[in-house]
């Protein structure tokens, strides 16, 4: 019995914190991303970039990143409005671990 409740325990929580990560949202020229997409965004940018710049996110080439197929669905019509590269560098440049706990202003849904 004692198992089986701690099982439940287990799952309930698991459960309530895959719920929250997925309720956290990042707006962004009037449109909202969830956590996980700019994450992704993230790590595409990191890829994109030259070694030996001092920053790849800030160099990165909207065209090249909305024609990765990597690229999360939810991005395309960011990528069709003017200013695309400019609210891709600023996405790229939210600082996750404290948009996980909603103390960054384009982060909502904690």
């Amino acid at each position: 019995m004692k198992t089986a409740l701690a099982t439940v325990a287990v799952l309930v929580l698991a459960l309530a914190l895959g719920w929250t990560s997925e309720a956290v949202r990042v707006e962004e020229n009037g449109l909202s991303f969830s956590l996980e997409a700019v994450e992704r965004l993230q790590e595409l940018a990191e890829g994109s970039g030259t070694a030996g710049q001092h920053s790849p996110r800030l160099r990165m080439s909207s065209a090249s990143l909305c024609d990765d197929p990597m690229l999360p669905q939810e991005f395309l019509p960011l990528c069709q409005q003017r200013g695309a590269s400019a609210s891709l560098s600023r996405l790229a440049m939210v600082p996750l671990d404290v948009c996980e706990i909603c103390a960054f202003a384009a982060c909502t849904g904690c």
